[in-house]
């Protein structure tokens, strides 16, 4: 996408709705440029009329209408620069809505690809950025292109050869800062990634504050986050430093002007070609065009910052997702909630190995079904492949008959249920992270999931017992506490099929029993496919498949497999030490 498309796009999607705004604060702009040229224009009479002529007849007259110009071009600045931060904020606003929305729907994969501080970073960074080229490089383009059109036209009506020589400036500013926006494009999109490793490091120390502490790292974080801060200060030094350098070039630009204005406009005078109060008329014109040329001039390192930032954001706002639904989908109407796997190979990324390998197992309808196998053989991933958080690289998922692929993705999501061993839960109430599964629960529901999942026995002693702030993701609780509210939030969603990775081996007996107790309540008579972790959950299951370097070594019962899977047989042994 180049920069004329990507204009294009900003202006269709997130401008062309506050034209009527826009409009308006270019009517007042052009009041700006009228009274700023009128302002120059009243030094001629001025001069000529009081000072020159001595006539008392303007005395009040001329200055009062100066006063007048003035207070014209002060009121239409403020209420065309009020009208263009409302339609800043309100593009602002809707172009982080669009982003976080697209990331809310976004595949899980994407997500997983970048770090989240990242994202924080393009939300707030890069928006600011595009907020200001939409806003306020329209109304300097607009305000500053009037004004310099009107005092040029004073110039000009002034002295028309002074206005040539004067006019020779504007090309060559505008030259200098073309130079200077290409490089504050490069150096802005330096300063958004440092920003964006900052944001991200920052989220790693409130997340591991413990860790910090726990190993006496506080010096060493800190010399870390000088070095993300420093970064961030050197490339954001450097968008300052780009911007001043227009500066000099300007100031050198205006007095080589001045000082050709001065010599000609000298001689002119001398030969009588020029009244004295033409030249300071002609004078207050061009010195009152210097802001306005040194505005449009420096334009385009704005425009330059804002199209980087766009090249940045809008791909965020475009994603297009891998998995969804196909264009004629089927209703999901479950029965026996019986899962089959065909054939099916995975990886995460296209440069990896296959982490399943032609992985063919039957789950049945009802039952508990345990996973066992050592770390990274590919049993998370195959819970994650059942509510389509990824999708095969090959071969097929069947539920009753169906493929996962084949009906709606909001229909298969909605009969599964998921506990995992790491427990997310929202900075909310103990209510509302409960009532997430289903909004439209009653306190009756609510309070039996509680009761259910045995989260009732703490909840009721809390002050303000379901309306608790539990703090970010439940810090305020402890493992056993987070993990009940998982199951409560589970359990109200009552779908038929449940996904368990077990997160029982950290907590202490009582409240292992408690809540092993609730998973039983919580899949009775439901398809379960369970990452088993603990020796209670392998008795417990109706199957078991040993998963072993992404396939399935072995299939049976806890009999069957520990008398033809040595695997297994090994992996049982040591639950029975462990236990």
């Amino acid at each position: 996408m180049n920069n004329t498309d990507i204009l294009k796009r900003l202006y269709n999607d997130y401008t062309k709705i506050f034209l009527g705004k826009i409009v308006l604060s270019i009517f007042f702009s052009l009041i700006v440029a009228a009274s700023t040229s009128s302002i120059a224009w009243l030094l001629d009479p001025a001069i000529k009329k009081i000072f020159v002529l001595k006539d008392q007849s303007l005395i009040f007259l001329i200055p009062g209408l100066i006063i007048v110009a003035f207070a014209a071009k002060g009121i239409s600045l403020y209420l065309a620069k009020i009208i263009m931060i409302g339609v800043a904020e309100d593009v602002r606003k809707n172009i982080q809505g669009d982003m976080l929305k697209s990331l809310i729907k976004a595949d899980t994969s994407i997500i997983d690809n970048k770090h989240s501080g990242k994202f924080v970073s393009h939300l707030t960074f890069d928006t600011g950025l595009i907020t200001n080229l939409l806003s306020t490089a329209i109304l300097n383009l607009f305000k500053d292109s009037l004004t310099l059109i009107g005092l040029m036209s004073v110039m000009f009506y002034q002295n028309w050869k002074l206005s040539l020589i004067a006019i020779i400036m504007i090309p060559l500013a505008t030259l200098a800062a073309r130079t200077l926006g290409k490089r504050i494009g490069k150096v802005s999109s330096e300063a958004q990634a440092k920003s964006g490793e900052l944001t991200a490091y920052l989220m790693e120390i409130f997340k591991n504050h413990k860790l910090i502490k726990i190993f006496q790292k506080e010096d060493y974080e800190t010399s870390r986050s000088e070095k993300f801060i420093n970064n961030l200060k050197e490339r954001t030094k450097k968008i300052a430093i780009v911007f001043v350098r227009a500066s000099p070039i300007m100031e050198t630009l205006t007095g080589i002007m001045i000082a050709a204005l001065i010599f000609f406009a000298g001689k002119m005078i001398i030969n009588n070609e020029l009244d004295i109060n033409n030249f300071f008329s002609f004078l207050a014109a061009m010195m009152l065009a210097y802001q306005p040329v040194r505005s449009l001039a420096t334009l385009n390192m704005s425009v330059s910052q804002g199209l980087s930032a766009a090249k940045r954001i809008l791909p965020i706002i475009d994603i297009e997702n891998e998995i969804m639904d196909k264009k004629e989908t089927a209703d999901l109407n479950l029965s026996d909630c019986e899962i089959k796997f065909i054939d099916c190979n995975f990886k995460y990324n296209k440069s990896e190995n296959l982490i399943l390998k032609n992985l063919n197992m039957k789950i049945s309808g009802g039952k508990m079904t345990a996973l066992v196998g050592h770390s990274g053989a590919g049993k998370s991933s195959i819970l994650n492949l059942i509510p389509r958080f990824y999708d095969c690289n090959s071969g097929d998922i069947i539920i009753d008959g169906k493929s996962i692929y084949s009906v709606k993705l909001k229909e298969l999501r909605n009969n599964i249920s998921i506990v995992t061993q790491d427990t997310t839960l929202f900075d909310d109430t103990i209510k509302n992270n409960i009532l997430y599964a289903n909004m439209s629960a009653t306190e009756d529901e609510i309070k039996e999931a509680s009761k259910k999942s045995f989260a009732d026995e703490f909840i009721k002693k809390l002050p303000k017992k379901y309306e608790t702030l539990i703090g970010e993701n439940g810090i305020r609780l402890s493992g056993g506490e987070k993990q009940r509210i998982s199951i409560a939030r589970a359990m109200l969603k009552k779908a038929p099929i449940i996904l368990l990775d077990e997160a029982t081996s950290s907590l202490d007996a009582e409240t292992e029993d408690k809540i092993q107790e609730a998973i039983s309540l919580l899949t009775k008579n439901k398809t379960t496919i369970v990452i088993a972790h603990r020796l209670s959950t392998i008795l417990n299951s109706n199957k078991i498949f040993v998963v072993d370097g992404g396939e399935i070594s072995d299939e049976g019962t806890h009999e069957e497999l520990l008398k033809k899977s040595s695997t297994y047989k090994n992996f049982y042994e040591k639950q029975i030490r462990k236990d």
